[in-house]
């Protein structure tokens, strides 16, 4: 199989798993424990998120680890909302946001909140005066992807928390600036001092680290209030035994991650370009999603016009590649992307979406295979009748 979903999920890395199997069956105490066994996986803890501390330029007592990337962005906001709603209730975000920012903001505006969707340009691109210009005296909470899921578009994250801070020094307002950073790992810079932000949302399975295990970032002092109450882990801010092998692997993901990101993203930007070329060569009325050099090294996202994406998939499939029609959250769904709808697709262009995310162990070889069986199955499948084709 030629997997290019990675945008979906990684393999776990050889090294990552190496250090996670100890702490399933040798190293199994409850690290609330105050016995030999239990203080072994404190210690475990200790070292992981110091590793992540380090990658992320904060304090580890800043680091938060969490069951996922969604968990990470319900609590900042949940948290930054509720803990400011005294001084304001206003959210501002963008349209094209993981449904995880989205849908939680869904859920605040049912306790009162003011929420404002920024739209965005044709490319998925925000800009600090967008985001300044949405501000008010109530507004408390913003919130601004650091890289698209789905079509790859890179924010200016840093250039709009800095906008933001001088914004509210006039407002003389408090105001958490938080970013979904899932994308991010392995090929942007996660210095949480650069990018300004107060809060900042990783999930391990993207970087090659296992399930069930994510990252919040709290910097100290920010406004939090916690969202999962009952014991006293992670001092106070999130109850739960931790997932101690997850989080070992997740230090070692992140730490090879940051360490691989340069050769990472070369490797990946030559694929990554060698296919949106050969695609917009070789196929007609392709049209490619995001920006065409300010996203992702590993993200692909073309709208097909004329043919389903679910039947672009499912003849992939038959070939052994294995690809997606959006975020992997949403498979399943007859909706069209709510991204592309916000870059100005169609809906029918939109349902003609097809995303290639790449990782390190794809090839050119690979590219190349891909591309001499895509055209080929995007031109029978044009030909098939519309009901036809939405049956595959």
């Amino acid at each position: 199989m030629i997997y290019l979903d990675h945008a979906a999920t990684t393999p776990v890395h050889p090294k990552v798993l190496e250090a996670m199997l100890p702490y399933f069956t040798q190293v199994y105490g409850n690290p609330s424990s105050i016995y030999a066994l239990g203080q072994d996986s404190r210690k475990a803890l200790d070292e992981a998120r110091e590793s992540v501390a380090q990658v992320l330029h904060c304090r580890p007592n800043e680091v938060i680890f969490t069951s996922g990337g969604s968990e990470s962005d319900n609590a900042a906001l949940k948290g930054a909302a509720f803990a400011l709603k005294e001084q304001g209730n206003h959210i501002i975000t963008s349209s094209i946001e993981h449904h995880a920012v989205l849908h939680t903001c869904h859920f605040l505006e049912k306790f009162g909140f003011d929420v404002t969707y920024l739209p965005v340009d044709s490319h998925g691109l925000l800009t600090a005066e967008d985001v300044v210009g949405a501000m008010n005296e109530r507004t408390t909470v913003v919130s601004i992807m650091y890289a698209n899921n789905e079509i790859g578009t890179i924010e200016p994250v840093a250039e709009i928390a800095r906008a933001v801070r001088q914004r509210a020094r006039q407002l003389k307002k408090e105001i958490a600036i938080h970013t979904d950073a899932v994308q991010a790992p392995g090929f942007l810079d996660l210095d949480v001092g650069k990018l300004g932000v107060d809060m900042l949302s990783l999930s391990s399975h993207k970087f090659y680290g296992p399930k069930g295990v994510g990252v919040l970032y709290v910097k100290r002092g920010a406004p939090f209030a916690p969202q999962q109450m009952g014991g006293s882990q992670e001092r106070n801010r999130r109850a739960g035994t931790e997932n101690v092998p997850g989080i070992v692997g997740t230090g070692v993901a992140l730490k090879l991650a940051a360490e691989n990101r340069e050769a990472q993203s070369q490797h990946c930007t030559a694929l990554r370009d060698k296919l949106i070329h050969g695609i917009q060569d070789t196929i007609p009325r392709a049209h490619l999603n995001g920006h065409l050099t300010q996203r992702l090294p590993n993200n692909v996202n073309f709208s097909f016009e004329g043919i389903e994406g679910e039947s672009i998939l499912v003849s992939l499939d038959f070939a052994g590649i294995a690809a997606s029609s959006g975020s992997a959250c949403t498979t399943g769904s007859v909706e069209p992307s709510h991204v592309l709808l916000a870059i100005g697709r169609t809906p029918q262009v939109a349902q003609g979406s097809v995303r290639f995310t790449l990782g390190y162990q794809n090839t050119q070889e690979e590219m190349d295979h891909l591309l001499s069986v895509l055209p080929g199955m995007v031109q029978k499948l044009r030909a098939m009748p519309a009901m036809e084709n939405k049956a595959l």
